[in-house]
């Protein structure tokens, strides 16, 4: 492999960690902000939540993409890539542990981003139409 596919790789898996990371936190730092609107936040207030909600998702969205994405090359050249001959098989039970937080945390990820979702779209309904409060 030459040192350039390698850095690519590299900062590819760095990016594909982060990804997960700013899934799961851009979702709960939302779900957060969304439970200090109680109790009963003004309209522009809502709307400046909504627009949060808007930017946060596109991230939210990014993310995702890049953790599928940026997944495939990380699968295709771990062996070549990341195996650690000194870790041995011993690697093996602390990837498939690594996997399952992983998958946990875009678990965890989407589904906090549904709740906040749910949440903006009651917040729209209760404001009247999204496009004219922009």
């Amino acid at each position: 492999m030459s040192e350039s596919t390698a850095i690519l790789l590299m900062m590819n898996n760095y990016l594909h960690d982060v990804a997960t990371a700013l899934l799961v936190a851009s979702g709960y730092t939302l779900w957060l902000l969304g439970r200090r609107l109680e109790p009963s936040p003004g309209p522009d207030t809502l709307r400046y939540f909504v627009r949060l909600y808007r930017g946060l998702s596109r991230l939210a969205l990014f993310s995702f993409f890049w953790i599928i994405a940026g997944g495939i090359p990380r699968v295709i050249f771990y062996k070549e890539f990341e195996w650690s001959n000194m870790a041995g098989r011993g690697q093996v039970p602390a990837l498939i542990v690594k996997h399952i937080l992983a998958f946990t945390l875009v678990l965890a990820g989407m589904a906090v981003w549904l709740k906040v979702r749910k949440r903006v779209a009651e917040i729209e309904e209760r404001l009247g139409s999204p496009e004219s409060n922009e």
